[in-house]
């Protein structure tokens, strides 16, 4: 009799979760399958735009290129910052290099320095929730932390609105944006698996209207201000905890550490010699809901692309195209002469659906008459810039996929300036040099003797299971 009734329990709990899974999946289906277009309206805004034109007060800018000198960029921002600090994470983890942020983030609040944090609301319910060194941080009172629209299971047809923004905002006028979330794959040197990325260091010491430090703090204010932004455990009582206290003082010790062996470096504010004049720099940005968005990144990047003379070269981690995308290269390739794209190869590849999806589509991709470059440096390449011509990059958080065409919130700095060029080229051509090309018939060109990662097993297990099993839901990954 027991057994009999622990096994209607069992069904009844298996019916329950199968009803859960079939919910989720089918709001998720209906929310997000369609992609909008772009419409006339949004269009005739964009084109109005005068962000192409010069500035009067232009900002000076540097590429962060290793992942060392972008947590202490960071660091050297924060501890100088005399009044506000703005940090916006996709991914924030308590590890070594999240640590100190943290300790950083602390050490202002301390010296009185208003610190308001933003994380997008499923990456923080994995990593910040129950958390003693997030608390530790979240019940000072000169804190304020907002999550980007909470993981709420009931609502699965917001679910995969998502908020991929990397910046930081010092006192009003510098900051840093790129595509670095904040923990050890992207911010320091610590021993593990790493990501390389790519940010860009932003001076401006008097802003005016026009400059994109401004463009970046009202981006910010509407998205802090916006009704999918909540409060993250805004009790100052959590103080008392001794688990938090224990976290607190960990996070103060570690702190203290790095900063003495680097407060050279981090006392300098004096950024002249280290950054270069820009003509103009401006913001490119997605719409903030959590529904299906139109592509409005992808339109004005591929409207820059259109207009080169000589040269477009794009490094993204991952591509999962639609039609609507593949005819934007074809339009590129068809009046630029040097149109190309690198991208980590299938074995290098350290998200499973871009590898699966870039495996199945590299004819097609090939098709559009763009040149491809796989990355074969063995640690995932995660930059996302692109170079026109000599006089302009774009550097921020937009990969060539469908999610960030349609589904995240993304940032992109258009930066007008021929040394920031060159510079973005040198940088490029770092991992390009570890890189073969793919061709049509299956082989590669290999003018840099590249020894490629090892397409095991294991890997290509990996990829045909999503392939045959998940592709059908390519526009979510």
């Amino acid at each position: 009799m027991k057994k009999h009734k622990i096994c209607k329990i069992l069904l009844a709990i298996l019916a329950v979760l199968l009803f859960m899974a079939c919910y989720e999946l089918l709001g998720i289906c209906i929310a997000y399958k369609k992609q909008p277009e772009m419409s006339e309206k949004t269009i005739k805004e964009i084109h109005n735009e005068s962000w192409n034109e010069c500035s009067e007060n232009p900002e000076r800018a540097v590429i962060i290129e290793k992942n060392s000198e972008a947590l202490l960029q960071r660091v050297r921002l924060i501890k100088n910052a005399k009044e506000e600090i703005i940090l916006s994470t996709f991914a924030f983890k308590s590890d070594e290099s999240g640590k100190l942020i943290l300790g950083a983030l602390r050490d202002a609040a301390d010296r009185g320095v208003h610190v308001r944090l933003l994380v997008d609301g499923m990456e923080s319910w994995i990593d910040m929730e129950g958390n003693p060194y997030f608390y530790g941080l979240s019940s000072h009172e000169n804190v304020e932390i907002k999550l980007y629209n909470k993981a709420n299971p009931l609502k699965p047809w917001k679910m995969m609105g998502r908020m991929h923004d990397k910046y930081l905002i010092a006192d009003g006028k510098n900051y840093i944006l790129g595509g670095r979330n904040t923990y050890n794959y992207f911010l320091g040197d610590f021993p593990g698996h790493k990501n390389y990325d790519r940010d860009v260091l932003v001076i401006c010491d008097e802003p005016r209207k026009e400059n994109s430090v401004n463009q970046l703090l009202d981006y910010f204010e509407t998205i802090w201000e916006q009704e999918d932004s909540g409060y993250f455990h805004n009790d100052k009582k959590l103080a008392n905890r001794k688990s938090v206290k224990k976290a607190v003082l960990e996070l103060q010790e570690g702190y203290q550490q790095y900063f003495n062996e680097n407060k050279g470096m981090i006392f300098d504010t004096d950024y002249t010699d280290e950054t270069f004049e820009t003509e103009k720099i401006a913001l490119v940005s997605n719409p903030i809901h959590t529904g299906s968005k139109e592509p409005v990144v992808w339109y004005q990047l591929g409207e820059l692309m259109k207009s080169a003379k000589n040269r477009v070269k794009i490094h993204t981690p991952y591509i999962i195209c639609n039609d609507m995308m593949y005819n934007t290269w074809e339009e590129i390739a068809e009046n630029v002469p040097n149109f190309s794209i690198m991208t980590n190869s299938v074995a290098n590849n350290g998200n499973p659906f871009g590898s699966a999806d870039y495996a199945k589509n590299r004819n097609k991709i090939l098709n559009t008459g763009i040149d491809i470059w796989e990355y074969e440096g063995g640690y995932s390449y995660h930059g996302k810039s692109i170079l026109i011509d000599d006089d302009l990059s774009v550097i921020g958080s937009f990969n060539m996929d469908m999610r960030s065409t349609y589904l995240d919130t993304e940032l992109m700095l258009v930066i007008r300036s021929k040394e920031i060029n060159k510079q973005l080229e040198e940088g490029m051509m770092e991992y390009e040099k570890v890189s073969r090309q793919a061709l049509e018939d299956g082989t590669y060109h290999d003018p840099y003797h590249v020894k490629p990662i090892e397409l095991t097993k294991k890997r290509q297990r990996n990829v045909f299971l999503v392939q045959h099993l998940l592709g059908w839901a390519r526009y979510l990954f």
